[in-house]
């Protein structure tokens, strides 16, 4: 069983939510934040999807909206097929122990920066434009216990990098 994530201060919460109140929400083809048209309109419930915040050094925080995926089937498939992402969201790979954690871009159209990070929640290394539809592994070293997957370039924009600190907020219903 992994250990519960780390939780961000009240405060902190409070302060990122008010930064990020006008962020764009996520499109139902990144899989984040679809909407059950079917559910009658006068029952609507405010979800929040799932996010993970990242505070680099010198740089605003980053909020992306995730996806997150922890079974060995969803993890294997992960972003494969996806023909688009939208700017602030991805994928949340979570495994159950800290291992050397090693990924490949097979049937993944759209290139992507993956960020490793501890169970400590710190990012272990950064593996820029990964290119898509290869099979070639993608890791860094050391033990990562999650990855983030977001769009080619979103690491360096806001910049990720080894020691970041990486607070992940469970979705809300």
């Amino acid at each position: 069983m992994s250990r519960p994530p780390l939780r961000p201060n009240r405060s902190l919460v409070l302060a990122l939510l008010a930064v990020f109140a006008g962020a764009p929400s996520c499109s139902a083809t990144s899989g984040v934040g679809a909407v059950d048209s079917s559910k009658s309109s006068a029952r609507t419930t405010a979800q929040t999807p799932a996010q993970v915040i990242v505070l680099p050094p010198g740089h605003d925080p980053a909020t992306v909206a995730v996806e997150v995926v922890s079974s060995a089937e969803d993890r294997q498939r992960g972003l494969m097929y996806r023909k688009h992402l939208e700017p602030d969201a991805g994928m949340l790979f979570m495994f159950e122990q800290p291992q050397q954690l090693t990924f490949w871009m097979h049937n993944t159209l759209v290139p992507l920066d993956m960020i490793f990070i501890t169970a400590d929640w710190k990012v272990l290394g950064v593996v820029e434009n990964a290119t898509p539809l290869t099979d070639a592994p993608r890791s860094v070293a050391g033990l990562s216990q999650y990855v983030l997957e977001v769009n080619a370039g979103y690491g360096r924009r806001h910049g990720f990098g080894p020691g970041t600190a990486v607070h992940y907020i469970p979705a809300t219903p």
